[in-house]
């Protein structure tokens, strides 16, 4: 298991189930960045992803279907052909992404990877290059047991829901429901023995 903080704590295993979620640069107001790093990271999430859904003010160029397509592209592509981790849920909203995966490669270097591409690429198109297209933190939390894996999965795939964006997940083209169209997904993408391991303490 490996440990490392920002402004906020990072706690992650290869082939351990992680909750990342990250945002545009500019989705946030500037007094209201990432939250004091005294708060606990469950704490620190929710005050975040309620601030991210309700914003109405900021960038949201991930509204745009393209720019939206090019990041699930890369949300898959750093799977299948990467193999950085095993994919089991997503979502791309207006301004925020939200991701369920088992790591092949030190958190780190997959929200570098993931970051670091889709920004190039996105500024690109959007006429925006060499300026900050995602806020440099991001917010990640181990999974610890399979309970939790499916109330992140059920989580990450009605936020368009919640959000008001879709009356059902499955009609939310950019998220891993649109695939099934909110059915659950085979069991093949859900993780195996990763959680017959002795449950580990919040952070």
């Amino acid at each position: 298991m490996a440990f490392y903080r920002r402004h906020l704590p990072h706690l992650y295993e290869i082939g351990q189930p992680a909750f990342v979620t990250w945002c545009l640069q500019s989705s946030l107001p500037s007094e209201r960045a990432f939250p004091a790093a005294s708060l606990t990271s469950g704490r620190a999430f929710d005050m975040l992803d309620r601030l991210l859904d309700q914003a109405t003010t900021g960038s949201c160029y991930l509204r745009q279907p393209s720019v939206a397509d090019l990041i699930v592209e890369a949300i898959h592509y750093n799977a299948a052909t990467l193999g950085h981790y095993v994919l089991h849920a997503f979502v791309v909203m207006p301004n925020h992404v939200h991701l369920l995966a088992s790591p092949a490669v030190p958190l780190p270097t997959l929200a570098k990877s993931l970051k670091g591409i889709t920004a190039k690429l996105a500024n690109a198109m959007l006429g925006l290059t060499g300026a900050p297209f995602w806020q440099q933190e991001s917010y990640d939390r181990l999974v610890r047991n399979r309970q939790e894996f499916e109330s992140i999965r059920a989580y990450i795939e009605q936020n368009p829901v919640r959000a008001g964006l879709v009356p059902e997940a499955g009609e939310y083209r950019w998220s891993s429901a649109w695939a099934t169209r909110g059915s659950p997904a085979v069991q093949g993408d859900r993780p195996t023995g990763a959680f017959d391991k002795p449950s580990r303490p919040s952070l």
